[in-house]
């Protein structure tokens, strides 16, 4: 969310960011937000000019009182009433017109940074590196699902009668990989220094609202039915939550955290879930990575995080790129961000794993995150980061290391957490 005195002041640069994000539908809100917001602004002046002048009356009334003017002090009483009857609408219509601005502001998309892209979609992404050789062996590769039920790893059919499609079961050495490369990817981030953290997997509406946009959340939370509840899509939500109205001493920061979570997704908008494929799914888990910081670090981090997947995937032999997300292709509350793509030997192309992205201030705004330095208090930054997301990942991971005969060989990276095991399904 934009600070409003910024808008107000710089409405033109906020216009043509609505146009560099090929949102012009947004475009009359620019001008109806500043009318609200002088409106509110003029209610609360004469809000204030009337408790001044009641004071004043009150202790006029005390003093007619005191010297027996009943007469008059019971006029200046009527007076006092009546103005006690406007003040109460000027406030009332000032907290309506506050809520109005409130709204309207949490709809227009935060100011991009320069280096980003125009485009209208994630079709005019911009690949930027490349990180190992991709591959294509000299056999047919199968679907990721296939090469999963060979090696009596998913049952997809028992999850479709259980709870519907986007769903699954993970069994025997598949789900014990996809346990293992959660396990390696938290202790991956340990060493690299962030702090280990398992989050609430529900978080309140206030939470919700303070770190994605509206439409973000009606096409992916799913609500719990008679409570303030909602099940995270990520553990980014809960764990950027968990400073929601703090104020951070400078010398604490950066805050550096890794989570392990579910994560619930409705997926609402998509082509429709495959009911052979785990790709796009209603439940999966994930290991997470956010950073808390000062504004001027921002970018710094942003360029770390973003390392640290390539870094991870390039130990488990799994060839992966950067593409940097255009500004369409950009959530509203997001500055910049980058995904991290895998290696598909089975399609012959890259295919998202995970997503790098800096909010600016956006969050810590809409949350009150602010951090106390010695100019004073200002607003927090916050950047979040995918460490690894199976199932996800296990099509990449499967794929980049099946071996003709339908075995998976594993990295030695990933050899302690499987037990011992260099290879499964001989």
């Amino acid at each position: 969310m934009l600070d409003m005195k910024f808008l107000r002041e710089n409405p033109d640069v906020v216009k043509q960011n609505i146009k560099n994000k090929f949102q012009d539908d947004k475009l009359p809100l620019v001008d109806e937000v500043i009318d609200l917001d002088a409106k509110a602004r003029k209610a609360k002046q004469d809000a204030d000019a009337l408790r001044s002048e009641r004071n004043k009356y009150s202790k006029q009334i005390g003093g007619l009182m005191a010297q027996g003017k009943k007469e008059e002090a019971e006029e200046m009483k009527k007076k006092v009433t009546a103005e006690s009857e406007r003040l109460a609408e000027l406030e009332a219509l000032e907290s309506e017109l506050n809520e109005k601005v409130k709204k309207i502001m949490m709809t227009i998309p935060n100011i991009i940074d320069p280096s980003v892209p125009i485009g209208k979609d994630d079709s005019e992404n911009v690949e930027v590196e490349r990180f190992g050789e991709p591959k294509v062996p000299d056999f047919e590769i199968p679907y990721h699902t296939e090469i999963m039920e060979k090696l009596n790893g998913i049952d997809l059919d028992s999850a479709r009668k259980v709870a519907g499609n986007g769903f699954y079961y993970l069994m025997g050495d598949i789900a014990r990989l996809h346990s293992a490369v959660i396990s390696y990817a938290r202790d991956f981030m340990i060493d690299r220094g962030f702090t280990y953290c398992v989050p609430p997997f529900m978080i309140r509406s206030e939470v919700v609202t303070g770190v994605m946009s509206f439409a973000e959340m009606d096409a992916m939370m799913y609500k719990i039915e008679g409570e303030d509840l909602y099940l995270i899509g990520t553990s980014e939500h809960s764990m950027i939550g968990k400073f929601i109205d703090t104020i951070i001493p400078e010398e604490q920061l950066p805050l550096t955290l890794t989570s392990y979570s579910p994560c619930f997704r409705k997926e609402k908008g998509a082509h429709g879930l495959e009911e052979r494929g785990v790709y796009r799914i209603h439940q999966f888990e994930k290991q997470e990575m956010i950073v808390v910081c000062e504004p001027e670090d921002a970018m710094e981090w942003y360029n770390k995080l973003w390392k640290n997947t390539v870094d991870l995937f390039r130990s488990l032999d799994i060839p992966v790129r950067t593409l940097e997300c255009c500004s369409g292709d950009l959530a509203d509350l997001k500055v910049k961000s980058v995904d991290v793509e895998a290696w598909s030997p089975r399609q012959k192309k890259y295919f998202e794993v995970g997503s790098c992205s800096n909010l600016g201030d956006a969050q810590a705004r809409r949350l009150k995150i602010r951090v106390n330095g010695k100019n004073g208090k200002h607003l927090a930054n916050t950047l979040n980061n995918t460490v690894v997301a199976p199932p996800r990942m296990l099509i990449a991971f499967l794929e980049n290391n099946l071996n003709a005969d339908g075995s998976v060989n594993i990295p030695v990276a990933l050899r302690p957490y499987m037990g011992g095991k260099e290879v499964i399904g001989r």
